[in-house]
């Protein structure tokens, strides 16, 4: 049965680590299968050893590509490219396009309800909360953002919640602009300072009192 090793990067392109620190190296017929092709990548692990190859930047990780043999690599797209050229395979695809999209597109919708939810605005500020709500959405939930809409690690009450305070940590504090020292939980302070006071501007929005728009850095942010 094929197996597949995951390493990191150094900086020789053709050295790599495991978990205990040890350097490994790909053999001379070996090359390196970029990555974006999801299909032809599960193909290549089926039909071979293989490595993966992955950076980790604090909590995200990058794929570096696939290292295989470059004979099973070639295969393996020769393979892949003939099925795909296909009536079938094009009907299949556009379906299956089709349908992320119908997702994508629901997905959007229910995350901007659940946005104005945990808003809760008062009438008098309903205009700004589905302005708000519709901003946060458009940032948040497009496909690849990163962003915590697209986590599957909380519930999506939970994520329209972070949304709205990563939004307002952006757009109305000086948070983008400040330096913060490199102290281990530092930023983390920083953030939860700042969340604190984005979640007391957006009380301000939840009760009938008026307030001068001038004044308010929400206000200002919705424009």
């Amino acid at each position: 049965m094929p197996t597949c090793l995951t390493l990191a990067p150094t900086a020789d392109d053709r050295v790599f680590l495991d978990e205990k620190g040890a350097r490994h190296s790909p053999p001379v017929d070996w090359s390196c299968l970029p990555p974006g092709d999801a299909g032809l990548t599960r193909r290549v692990k089926a039909a071979g050893d293989s490595w993966v190859v992955v950076e980790k930047r604090g909590r995200k990780t990058f794929s570096r590509g696939l290292w295989a043999s470059a004979a099973v690599i070639a295969a393996a797209r020769q393979q892949l490219d003939a099925e795909r050229d296909t009536p079938e395979y094009a009907k299949k695809r556009a379906s299956d396009v089709a349908r992320r999209e119908r997702s994508q597109a629901e997905y959007v919708l229910e995350f901007e309800a659940e946005v104005l939810r945990f808003l809760r605005f008062h009438p008098r500020y309903e205009a700004h909360g589905h302005t708000l709500a519709r901003r946060v959405a458009e940032h948040a939930t497009p496909v690849g953002s990163g962003t915590v809409a697209r986590t599957k690690r909380i519930t999506v009450d939970q994520r329209a919640e972070a949304a709205v305070v990563a939004w307002m940590r952006h757009q109305t504090t000086a948070y983008d602009s400040m330096k913060i020292a490199r102290v281990k939980g530092e930023r983390r302070e920083v953030r939860r300072e700042l969340a604190q006071i984005s979640r007391a501007v957006l009380d301000l929005h939840r009760t009938e009192r008026t307030h001068l728009p001038g004044a308010c850095s929400l206000c200002q942010a919705l424009g």
